[in-house]
């Protein structure tokens, strides 16, 4: 993409007034997507992502500057912003780039962009009318099927020059019900980091659809979630976005190093609940969150961050690492070149346990069951949450009984991972797209089925 020879001079430019490091990060990313509505193609559209971005530290000092002219003439010009808004100053640094390749544990088969699009058509339509077909009142769906292939290049002034290739495909299904007046939703949002080859060995394009449509179907008949505080089962899958946002972002060091999460400074300290591993894995054969390297360069690694409960590590950039005096943790991701990095989950999940569902489920007298997890908002400093079930049943004498909507787990993380007294065997993981200061990235979230002994559930 960029010859060593000129990101060796790029980023001497870069630390020409004295910075301590200099990165040059390069991304060339190809998004494809077919999207259906109205049982027709409505879309089908293509994107290029394309441009880098230059980083120098100073001490605890960083500057970033991006640019789409990634000519050599137009990096020395990025260089030369960075270089201006660090400050006055001399180069102290000789940079001697040496190539280094840290190899692919997540191969593909069939490259997406090579595959017409009369293909993924068919996939897209498999899966859209198994939902439209599953019963009468379903009322719309709509659905798209996704493939991103991503470049990058990054060039640092401690000597490294790599790249990586990043393909994921995914497929998007909502489908709507409507009885009675009243209407609901359901979706499923399978994905990997796999090309076309995952409909078929993975991801079967009809059980999207029957899940997403019958989700709605069950909701559309669903009275309302009663309010009050009771003890609840979380579902396996997505039900891991709880831990994710709740207690994922405060261990990051974006909020950790600036003393801005409830966490900080309580390595080695009993944090949750004994029963509770917590665990962010980078290297996830294929897994939607996976990586080879992190967008700074550093391999990925699977991060203990909650062992039987105590709190063991955290997820580190560069920058965060320089503030807290740790090493990083390959966990350093940003949306695109244009967004300065920062540490960012990858695939994170609370590890199987030894409890069976159906104890959990058996003892809880009266509660609720949060089969599917829905978006919710948190403020990592505090580690206050408000979550949406998309799919929840009330729990009465050990049984899971009638369909309930309208429910939300309310709380505080430091709190609820305390509270998780049991934890199942099934461990399954969900796909997303987590939103921070680095832009949205692709994530997986996860866990068995759980307890929380108690929890403040919202609904009428």
């Amino acid at each position: 993409m960029i010859k060593r020879e000129v990101c060796e001079r790029v980023l001497r430019r870069a630390a020409s007034t004295g910075a301590d490091f200099a990165e040059l990060f390069r991304e060339n990313t190809v998004n494809h997507s077919v999207h259906m509505i109205d049982s027709k193609v409505d879309a089908v559209t293509d994107s290029v992502v394309a441009g880098a971005g230059i980083r120098v530290f100073k001490g605890l000092r960083s500057v970033t500057a991006s640019t789409v002219d990634t000519s050599e003439a137009g990096l020395m010009r990025c260089a030369d912003a960075a270089a201006a808004a660090l400050g006055e100053g001399t180069a102290q640094i000789d940079i001697v780039l040496t190539e280094r390749l840290f190899g692919d544990i997540h191969p593909v088969k069939i490259v997406p962009s090579t595959v017409p699009n009369m293909r993924k058509i068919e996939i897209l339509k498999e899966g859209y009318f198994a939902a439209k077909d599953y019963d009468t009142s379903i009322t719309q769906v709509s659905g798209t099927l996704m493939d991103a292939d991503h470049n990058i290049l990054i060039a640092n002034s401690e000597g490294l020059y790599t790249q990586d290739r990043q393909i994921r495909t995914r497929m998007y299904l909502t489908a709507i019900a409507e009885k009675d007046g009243e209407t609901q939703t359901g979706s499923c949002n399978p994905g990997r980091r796999m090309g076309l080859e995952v409909f078929g060995s993975v991801i079967d394009p009809r059980e999207v659809g029957i899940k997403a449509a019958k989700q709605a179907v069950v909701m559309a008949s669903a009275g309302y979630c009663p309010a009050g505080v009771m003890p609840v089962a979380i579902g396996n899958g997505f039900g891991g976005v709880i831990f994710h946002e709740a207690c994922g972002h405060s261990l990051e060091a974006t909020s950790v190093a600036y003393g801005m999460s409830e966490f900080t400074g309580k390595l080695g300290e009993v944090i949750a609940n004994e029963k509770v591993t917590a665990i962010d894995d980078g290297t996830i054969p294929n897994a939607w969150g996976s990586i080879n390297i992190d967008d700074e360069g550093t391999p990925a690694q699977k991060n203990v961050l909650i062992e039987k409960g105590v709190l063991k590590g955290y997820m580190i950039d560069k920058m965060g690492g320089r503030r807290m005096n740790m090493e990083p943790t390959g966990s350093a991701r940003r949306e695109s070149y244009a967004y300065a990095t920062t540490s960012r989950m990858t695939n994170t999940y609370i590890a199987a346990g030894e409890d069976k569902n159906e104890d959990i489920i058996a003892s809880i007298e009266y509660g609720l069951y949060a089969k599917e997890m829905g978006g919710g908002s948190v403020n990592p400093a505090t580690g206050e949450f408000n979550f949406a079930v998309s799919e929840g049943y009330m729990i009465r004498n050990g049984k899971i009984c009638e369909p309930v909507r309208g429910a939300s787990l309310v709380g505080r993380g430091s709190e609820v991972i305390k509270k998780i007294d049991m934890v199942g065997n099934d461990l399954e993981l969900g796909q997303g797209m987590c939103g921070s200061s680095s832009g949205s990235v692709p994530v997986n979230v996860g866990q068995p089925l759980i307890r929380v002994s108690s929890i403040t559930v919202g609904g009428r």
